[in-house]
């Protein structure tokens, strides 16, 4: 076999590699993007611990045959292709996306999302950019469970100063018998 034929075997891949390892990616068409616009882009994606790849769509389609993606994905490997790989979260990548997005005329412009293993319209991975970061989420759950359990803690501490007042009580009655 040639060189040319095993470097394309190798990116196919490292290519499928990183979409099985990825809890999210999205391919994205970065038509009217500039050379600085996309080193901030990659800059930002990479500041938030995502990856940034221009794929050709020919080896992308390749490496898909090998990872168990939804069957439609290929399609969307037409014109212009980035791929942008979410290894912890979900949320980030759209983020990311989408804040460049609207400071850059809607450039990049998502084509689909693939989150755990499912297929997301470009209007799904908008509505996923706009939520909470996780951490928040975290906090907001933390928060949702504590208040049950601190009140249960007041109710608690509550009953047993009765219980302590009325054993006070029932000494005092004792003693005055």
């Amino acid at each position: 076999m040639s060189v040319a034929i095993e470097q394309k075997k190798a990116v196919v891949e490292e290519l499928a590699g990183k979409m099985d390892g990825a809890v999210a990616f999205y391919l994205t068409d970065f038509t009217g993007i500039d050379v600085q616009g996309m080193t901030d882009l990659r800059a930002r994606l990479r500041a938030a611990g995502v990856e940034y790849l221009v794929v050709k769509n020919t080896l992308a389609r390749r490496a898909l045959e090998s990872v168990e993606l939804p069957d439609d994905l290929a399609e969307f490997f037409v014109g212009p292709t980035g791929l942008v790989i979410g290894r912890d979260d979900a949320v980030m990548p759209a983020k990311v996306i989408d804040e460049f997005a609207r400071e850059h005329d809607d450039r990049p412009k998502v084509k689909v999302g693939v989150v755990e293993r499912r297929t997301m319209s470009a209007e799904d991975v908008a509505r996923l950019a706009k939520l909470p970061p996780r951490e928040q989420l975290y906090a907001e759950l933390a928060g949702a469970m504590e208040a049950p359990l601190s009140q249960l803690a007041m109710m608690m501490q509550n009953m047993l100063g009765e219980f302590v007042g009325l054993l006070d009580a029932l000494r005092g009655q004792k003693e005055n018998e």
